[in-house]
């Protein structure tokens, strides 16, 4: 199998800001570097860059669940810290979809399914996921989904 281009990206990006000296963003890198690097010990397989991608949308979905506990929580330092990492990791994927493309999305998705009601609402997501993750939230999926089967 071959070696993941977005693991390359990240590690290059990795020795970059080691070099540069820029140790928030070294701790950003190798808290990425360190999961990809767990899990492929733990099922012992070597990463795709799909796999990396669900990886990296995880991780910037954690620390959104986290910022917004921060603030609600008024400690904007931490917050801050959390809204940095996220902007990291958002540098490794693909540039997020618009409403109108994600919405189109949507509509293929339902047409290539014949998807009629909420039933069918687990295959029109099996289409969808894997056409935008990383560059679409998929709460935010869901929802519009919903609101057109529903």
């Amino acid at each position: 199998m071959p070696a993941s281009e977005l693991k390359t990206r990240i590690n290059d990006a990795l020795k970059t800001a080691m070099r540069a000296k820029e140790k928030d963003r070294v701790a950003v890198l190798r808290l990425v570097t360190a999961e990809c690097k767990r899990i492929e010990v733990d099922e012992r397989i070597e990463l795709d860059d799909a796999r990396v991608l669900a990886v990296l949308d995880k991780m910037v979905k954690q620390r959104r669940d986290s910022e917004t506990q921060y603030r609600d929580a008024d400690r904007p330092d931490l917050a801050d810290q959390e809204r940095f990492e996220i902007e990291v990791i958002q540098t490794f994927l693909p540039r997020p979809l618009t409403d109108e493309e994600l919405d189109e999305r949507v509509a293929d998705a339902i047409r290539q399914t014949g998807a009629e009601s909420m039933k069918d609402m687990g295959k029109v997501m099996g289409v969808l996921k894997p056409q935008v993750q990383g560059r679409a939230d998929m709460a935010d999926v869901s929802k519009r989904l919903k609101a057109r089967l529903g």
